[in-house]
C-alpha cells in the first residue's frame, strides 16, 4: 500500500512513525524498500520517529539512509530545502 503511494503520490513523502513502539527486521526491510523506491523515482522519504525506533535503526546503522527526523517540522524543512 505504501509502495503505491510512493509510486503514484508526490515526489517526496514524510512517514510518521512516532507512535510506533517497536520495529523488527521485517519493518526495517520494508522501510529500506520504500526509500529505495522513492530514490529510483527521484524522490525522498523522510521518516519521523521516536527514541525507541531511532535506537533500533541505529543498531543496524541505517539512520542516515532512512533519513530519520525528530519531528514533522524538521522533515518538512528538509524536503523544502532539497527542492
Amino acid at each position: 500500500m505504501l509502495s503505491a503511494c510512493i509510486e503514484d503520490g508526490p515526489k517526496n513523502t514524510i512517514l510518521v512513525l512516532s507512535q510506533i513502539d517497536f520495529v523488527d527486521s521485517s519493518g526495517l526491510g520494508a522501510l529500506v524498500q520504500l526509500v529505495k523506491q522513492a530514490q529510483t523515482l527521484g524522490g525522498k522519504v523522510q521518516i519521523v520517529t521516536n527514541a525507541r525506533v531511532t535506537q533500533t535503526v541505529k543498531l543496524v546503522r541505517l539512520e542516515k539512509f532512512l533519513s530519520l527526523q525528530p519531528s514533522v517540522e524538521v522533515a518538512l524543512e528538509n524536503i523544502q530545502s532539497a527542492s
